[in-house]
């Protein structure tokens, strides 16, 4: 066994060695709204030479396209699942309804089309989407379906930042990956043995002489990475995963772990046309309980305990009209204040892929919150390596970390908005945030450890956000919609699954029955009826909701 370990760590050795930085970076084709349309299917694609790789990709053979959302817009993605199997979309970051969430409860079969619609209501920066298939996350991300999701606001778009996408304004999702002979993806929390970079291994990208924004996503299923370059030049971060920070952060490396993003600037304007320098993860400098972190080299796998580039660029000539200078004062951070918390929430990260004892079970609600509540969660991990923790729903503040020597302040690269935090082996961090806008008292939203492997083993949980100032009926009401109304002939009727209905009858102004519908559709057909207004009414063993229609 020994042997066959040396021989697989001196072939993978070689292989990231004598891999040129030949290959350009693909960069995401984009959508813009109100409305996109993905399609998820298999596919396959050529990572190394030899075999072909089977995969899965969104619109594409392999990752996604880049979806551009301005803040405040009402936006439909149709997501039409093309796979042999059910999957699901979830909107990484994103302040949306359970509902529109996408997490394990909103499973898309083969051949149907899943239509989530929402405002956006976050800030500028960089979002995902990714599967969230209870039991399938690590292997649908691992096979390719991921993407960003580029959300502006008049606030960012007032400041002189690159915003060129693909030419000064670039995304970069890193990710490690485990290829077998045949080159084919396999599902490995230790083994992982290749970087790529939006897909493709190795690759280089041309970078103008002025300032150059990357926006950074660590899109592995279990690696957390440590962003630097080959000759220490300072990054200077900008957003971390919900917003801006108040000021651009100058640092040398960058700990990103799964799921999470930055957005840093590099200043190349006075670098030579032709110079090249190498992104690196410098694994060598992480903790040890970070997987792949000191004093694990000389592991089977080469990327463990190692310092490896990912990345070449190269500096090309300025464009017409480079951004040359550095942002001032980018925003105003005002976190949630201590005080005006409701609720503390313990969350212990255990072993056995566990939070507060429990492993994920879909029919259990972890946790019930009041909307427009303030909440600290306390975020313990007790198991001897770290833990990236994500919360749906909310983007949270980190209030401090405490590492056994009493709390001190997040990093300032953590001050501003966050969803995932790296919360490492014996320590205790408390986040805050604020859940409002939305509540549903039966759908949840999911919080997890986002190593995927971990996440798909049950450590995660679910929570609902629940007014209870309202009364069934409203939220019965709220939540069982028509559209378009008024309409000239099919009416959409959307009802959530969760709800068991009894009945669907149609009547007119006198309350004389018009149509009744045996059993749940989506489409009504109106188009026999004279103009006019009805009233259609859904029975439901939660309850009766009634809607007025306008047939034109």
């Amino acid at each position: 066994m020994k042997k066959i370990l040396f021989t697989l760590f001196v072939f993978t050795i070689h292989q990231i060695v004598a891999q040129p930085f030949t290959t350009p970076l693909p960069i995401p084709p984009t959508l813009s709204g109100p409305v996109f349309n993905l399609n998820v299917s298999p596919s396959t694609k050529q990572f190394k030479p030899g075999t072909i790789t089977n995969t899965f990709g969104v619109n594409t053979n392999y990752l996604g396209p880049t979806l551009l959302m301005d803040s405040g817009d009402f936006v439909t993605i149709n997501v039409t699942n093309n796979l042999s199997e059910i999957t699901t979309m979830h909107w990484h970051g994103m302040h949306i309804p359970a509902i529109d969430d996408g997490g394990p409860h909103s499973p898309i079969s083969p051949g149907e089309t899943w239509s989530p619609d929402f405002t956006v209501m976050n800030k500028a920066s960089v979002y995902w989407y990714h599967p969230h298939t209870m039991g399938l996350t690590n292997l649908h991300v691992s096979l390719g379906i991921a993407g960003f999701i580029i959300v502006s606001d008049p606030e960012e778009a007032a400041l002189t930042l690159p915003r060129t996408y693909g030419v000064d304004d670039i995304p970069i999702v890193i990710q490690t990956k485990l290829l077998d002979n045949d080159n084919q993806v396999q599902i490995s929390s230790q083994m992982d043995s290749i970087s790529m970079v939006n897909g493709e291994i190795k690759p280089y990208v041309n970078a103008p002489a002025q300032m150059v924004r990357f926006r950074a996503l660590n899109g592995s299923s279990s690696r957390t990475l440590n962003i630097g370059t080959d000759d220490n030049r300072t990054l200077y971060q900008i957003s971390s995963d919900g917003g801006l920070l108040e000021n651009p952060v100058p640092l040398t490396r960058i700990l990103l772990s799964n799921g999470e993003r930055a957005e840093f600037l590099m200043d190349l304007t006075s670098e030579s046309i032709g110079s090249t320098f190498q992104f690196k993860s410098y694994m060598s400098e992480m903790p040890a309980n970070i997987e792949g972190g000191a004093g694990s080299a000389g592991h089977p796998n080469p990327l463990f305990g190692t310092d490896w580039s990912f990345m070449e660029v190269k500096v090309v000539t300025q464009t017409a009209s480079p951004v040359t200078t550095f942002p001032g004062t980018m925003t105003t951070l005002t976190p949630f204040l201590e005080g005006d918390a409701a609720v503390t929430r313990p969350m212990e990260l255990s072993n056995n892929a566990q939070i507060n004892g429990e492993t994920m079970d879909m029919n259990v609600i972890n946790e019930v919150i009041e909307l427009d509540d303030i909440e600290i969660w306390t975020i313990t991990n007790v198991t001897g390596i770290a833990h990236p923790f994500h919360v749906h729903d909310v983007q949270f503040y980190i209030l401090d970390r405490d590492n056994g020597g009493g709390p001190v302040p997040p990093f300032a690269t953590e001050s501003g908005l966050k969803d995932t935090v790296l919360v490492e082996a014996g320590e205790t961090v408390r986040i805050i945030s604020k859940f409002e806008d939305y509540a549903d008292e039966v759908i949840p939203y999911m919080y997890h450890c986002h190593n995927l492997i971990h996440e798909d083993y049950g450590m995660m949980g679910q929570f609902t956000v629940v007014d209870s100032t309202l009364g069934t009926a409203e939220v019965l009401n709220t939540t069982v919609t028509i559209f378009p109304n008024p309409t000239t002939d099919f009416l959409n009727l959307s009802i959530p699954e969760y709800y068991d209905v009894e009945g669907i009858i149609i009547f007119d102004v006198n309350g004389k029955e018009i149509l009744n519908i045996s059993s749940p559709i989506k489409l009504i057909d109106l188009s026999d009826l004279s103009s006019g207004v009805y009233l259609l009414k859904v029975f439901t063993a939660q309850g009766e909701v009634s809607k007025k229609i306008l047939k034109d």
